[in-house]
């Protein structure tokens, strides 16, 4: 029975080479997968699930007015599995045709993305899948500083840590550390 899976994790911790590696698993055994990731993620080529640790993936691009249950119905009604990345950019709307693609399509749809922001609020899409998704999982990584299970993002800028301003500003490590409560309120920079 297909499900919407929600996989939210802190900086650093696999998401996206977890999408790489499930649609290998499903591609290994001949089944199709769709692919996609949010617009507002700028970092890399539009259209590409980029790891940190090299491997990348084509994918179809989400845009705020994107119908997904529309665009999964033209590329692949049949598809095996729908991965999402960088889940936490969507809009409510999107979550809600993502369950409508599970529960109309019978395909599952596993969403990766940030639970939380750089001020521990969470994004819209984070809020929604919550709500909606049957199966919540978390992705665990370290702290930047200590070791701990780290479940907040560390914004920084020229070594100093942020915790005031838009809510989106895309980075990697050169930004954002994934860092323990403890470390978070007080970070050892």
């Amino acid at each position: 029975m297909a499900q919407l899976f929600y996989r939210y994790g802190a900086m650093n911790s696999g998401k996206t080479i977890e999408i790489i590696k499930v649609a290998h698993n499903y591609e290994e055994q001949n089944k199709s997968v769709i692919i996609m990731t949010s617009a507002t993620d700028t970092r890399e080529k539009k259209g590409m699930v980029s790891s940190r640790i090299g491997l990348e993936r084509q994918a179809h691009v989400i845009y705020d007015d994107t119908n997904i249950f529309e665009a999964v119905q033209a590329i692949d009604s049949n598809a095996s599995c729908i991965l999402i990345d960088e889940s936490q950019f969507l809009r409510k709307e999107h979550v809600l045709q993502l369950a409508q693609i599970v529960d109309e399509l019978g395909i599952p749809v596993i969403a990766f993305g940030l639970k939380n922001d750089f001020q521990n609020q969470l994004f819209e899409g984070s809020k929604y899948l919550l709500l909606y998704a049957d199966k919540i999982e978390e992705m665990k990584t370290i702290c930047w500083f200590c070791g701990k299970k780290a479940t907040m993002n560390l914004r920084i800028h020229d070594g100093r840590p942020v915790y005031e301003g838009e809510q989106i500003q895309m980075g990697g490590n050169e930004s954002y550390y994934p860092v323990c409560r403890k470390h978070y309120n007080h970070p050892l920079l």
